[in-house]
């Protein structure tokens, strides 16, 4: 894959760059700014890019800004964004760029690099167009809900399999998870995209758009 990578922090940015480059990756920029991260999506159109939230000049949310802001000059480019904090409105920002559009999107917290095969399967599935999300992102973001709540039809199973969807788990990746068979957790899936009126689409766009209204609300 031919990845950029935004991070002000220079160690964990020569990291990351010689972790990909020895897994068989191209890192084709690494830069330390938001700006220039937007720059180097628009040169390079890399297969993802990994984004730092946290980053100058006022080390907030710039990471995060450019991101979303990548996202509207280059449609559907995959982000994978890595932060040591979980910036709930501009993660909402961010995940609601795929929309129907597609695109691979990500927020993992830093502390799940040190766990490397599972960083580069996320990174993989972000590039293939999947959406992987950190547990503690879903869990603050779904702090959020709104009281006219969109889920509230939905069973207990259905609210679990729904939380683990929103993790990025795969159905076979959930019925293991809740000791139950496949074909279990498809009738879930399918009576989840029933109740919240899901259209009949390919199986990612529904999986996606349930997922932002799990997070949403």
């Amino acid at each position: 894959m031919r990845i950029v990578i935004a991070d002000d922090a220079v160690l964990l940015r020569e990291g990351l760059v010689r972790l990909l480059t020895e897994s068989g990756h191209q890192v084709v920029a690494a830069v330390g700014d938001g700006d220039a991260l937007v720059e180097a999506v628009v040169k390079h159109r890399p297969d993802v890019s990994i984004v730092d939230v946290r980053m100058p000049p006022s080390h907030t949310d710039e990471g995060l800004r450019a991101a979303v802001e990548a996202r509207r000059l280059v449609p559907r480019t995959p982000i994978l964004v890595l932060s040591q904090y979980v910036e709930v409105s501009y993660a909402d920002d961010l995940l609601a760029t795929t929309g129907g559009a597609g695109g691979g999107i990500g927020y993992l917290l830093k502390d799940r690099v040190a766990a490397i095969d599972e960083f580069l399967d996320a990174l993989r599935r972000v590039a293939a167009g999947g959406t992987v999300l950190d547990p503690e992102v879903v869990g603050q973001l779904f702090a959020r809900r709104r009281r006219d709540d969109p889920l509230s039809e939905l069973t207990p199973r259905e609210r679990e399999v729904l939380s683990l969807m929103a993790e990025g788990r795969s159905n076979t990746a959930i019925a293991r998870a809740l000791v139950v068979s496949d074909g279990a957790v498809e009738k879930h899936v399918r009576n989840i995209f029933t109740k919240l009126t899901l259209p009949p689409d390919t199986e990612q766009h529904r999986r996606v758009l349930a997922v932002l209204t799990y997070l949403r609300n």
